[in-house]
């Protein structure tokens, strides 16, 4: 199984085989936003009018089948927090305000949409194929070195009683390895975590490092027992015209990111 385009029209986003409930990582292309921030804009928090970041959700919503008082979001600080979240947390407006700091959401309640927010780092979706529970992470580098992918999972499992083996995981579009270039805080951190599972993913060029974070992120999974893992193949940050890349606009962007929706009867 692997992570394939959808085309719906203008809309284009991606969805992996393995994963049987509603969801999606999104692109730049289907929305109304305008300027640079046409047009798949999903983040309430880049300067975009609100009433075209509305109507982005709708036009996803209309995609996948949800509406947007289903949206749970999340307020995103690069750390490893996972939030269980339940109908109650939904509707609360498109303002990344209005919700807790989290970078990870989980819920077991039918109908509720998770979503996270990506421009180069990583988004993970998760689904139980027995419980029916569905996770949301946004994984930046601190947050992948923090093992937030592998955390959601053990709360998946501890709040909703899952099992890892039922799990599946799917790896969207980041800033893949070929241009995540970094200093050597970033491996350090990913090597204390992880140890020498991670050298293969960590490549030396002078006084640099490049870094798979799509594959660390990956290793967490699989040490949480996940074995059912769909990666994408993209890098946002060699297709900026696809996909929203904060390293190539310098911060001028919108956002993309990944939906999932809890669905009853599934599992």
């Amino acid at each position: 199984m692997s992570i394939i385009t959808v085309q719906k029209n203008a809309l284009q986003y991606l969805t992996a085989e393995g994963i049987s409930v509603p969801h999606c990582f999104t692109t730049r292309y289907g929305g109304v936003s305008t300027g640079h921030l046409s047009s798949m804009n999903i983040g309430a928090s880049r300067g975009d009018d609100p009433a075209n970041v509305a109507q982005n959700y709708r036009i996803l919503g209309d995609a996948l089948g949800f509406d947007t008082c289903d949206l749970v979001l999340t307020r995103q600080t690069h750390t490893d927090i996972i939030r269980a979240v339940t109908y109650a947390d939904a509707g609360k407006g498109l303002s990344h305000a209005a919700y807790p700091e989290c970078d990870g959401l989980i819920t077991n309640t039918p109908g509720v949409a998770l979503a996270v927010f990506t421009a180069d780092c990583t988004p993970i979706l998760l689904w139980d194929c027995v419980t029916g529970a569905v996770g949301a992470v946004h994984a930046g580098w601190r947050g992948t070195a923090a093992g937030i992918a592998q955390k959601a999972v053990e709360a998946m499992t501890a709040h909703y009683g899952c099992r890892p083996e039922n799990i599946r995981a799917a790896i969207g579009p980041n800033i893949g390895m070929c241009c995540f270039e970094t200093d050597a805080d970033v491996p350090n951190a990913i090597t204390a975590a992880l140890g020498s599972d991670a050298l293969a993913h960590i490549r030396q060029t002078g006084s640099k490092y490049h870094v798979d974070l799509k594959a660390i992120n990956a290793l967490f999974l699989r040490r949480a027992g996940v074995t059912h893992i769909e990666i994408s193949t993209c890098c946002t940050a060699c297709e900026p015209e696809r996909f929203w890349s904060h390293r190539v606009t310098k911060g001028n962007r919108g956002s993309q990111g990944a939906i999932i929706v809890c669905k009853e009867g599934t599992p």
